[in-house]
């Protein structure tokens, strides 16, 4: 699934061109993706200009003048496309087939954004003026905002016996965070993702917080991790795969100077967790 640099980056992608725009056509080409998609989807989207476009945790969001907002997720295998003259020339890669083109949308710039989706493990939603979405109900706070402090994950933390991975991933406590990051910024901070979160103390919160955000930052900044579907909103892959510490690199060496350990892979809670135990205590 996307991780939070992953959708960042679909949404930059996606700003100039979808931001400010006004939405001439809109055409859902099947009824549902992983749930039953709004039967009156391409009415309120016709028409409708798009005031801001959000991200929230994992979701892409657009807010449309007095009618709500359309709700994006991509799943597993979505990926957003932008074909137009304002976009230059654009590569389709021939692995993205037209029949899973199953949501486009048209501005009044003639820019065509269209949700190509071959697994339907995606979904589109619209929250209606004045309400409130239940899939966002209950998120915790952004990772890179402000209000998200050594404090904040201090608090979080008090007094839990779960491993500190799967504390993370708990998209109340916060909101984004995903398998690859997390065990990304575990072991720049040297926490071993068994360790319980309460019983880590308050230097090494401050340093998971940091890094937690560095690590975010940096994945931005190389376009997100392509292990298999992801891709730009440009169709450029990201990069941040190959700089991986030890995200999928069981048996290899240590990145850490010095160190000498030899990455390992457990299971936890079903996922793969993959850390260094010379270095992450």
């Amino acid at each position: 699934m996307p991780e939070l640099p992953e959708v960042e980056t679909v949404r930059r992608g996606l700003l100039p061109h979808l931001e400010g725009a006004r939405i001439a056509r809109a055409e859902a080409r099947r009824p549902d993706l992983r749930w039953p998609l709004p039967p009156d989807l391409a009415q309120v989207l016709t028409g409708a200009t798009v005031t801001a476009l959000r991200r929230r945790s994992k979701y892409l969001l657009a807010d449309l003048d007095g009618r709500g907002s359309l709700l994006i997720h991509l799943g597993m295998s979505g990926r957003m496309l932008i074909q137009g003259a304002d976009v230059g020339d654009f590569h389709r890669d021939p692995a993205i087939l037209p029949r899973h083109d199953h949501f486009v949308m048209v501005t009044d710039a003639g820019t065509t954004i269209t949700l190509n989706d071959a697994r339907r493990f995606g979904m589109v939603d619209l929250i209606r003026e004045g309400a409130e979405h239940p899939l966002l109900t209950h998120l915790g706070p952004e990772p890179l905002d402000e209000d998200f402090t050594p404090a904040t994950l201090t608090a979080a933390f008090h007094g839990r016996r779960a491993p500190v991975k799967q504390v993370l991933l708990d998209q109340r406590i916060v909101a984004g965070l995903g398998n690859i990051y997390v065990s990304e910024a575990l072991h720049r901070a040297g926490i071993d993702p068994r360790r319980a979160a309460g019983r880590i103390g308050a230097a090494r919160i401050a340093a998971l917080h940091r890094h937690i955000r560095d690590v975010l930052h940096d994945a931005i900044a190389a376009g997100g991790s392509s292990l298999r579907d992801h891709r730009q909103a440009n169709g450029e892959l990201g990069y941040f795969q190959h700089a991986f510490r030890v995200y999928d690199r069981e048996g290899a060496p240590c990145p850490t100077p010095g160190c000498g350990g030899v990455i390992r892979r457990v299971v936890q809670s079903g996922r793969s967790s993959f850390y260094c135990p010379a270095c992450q205590r």
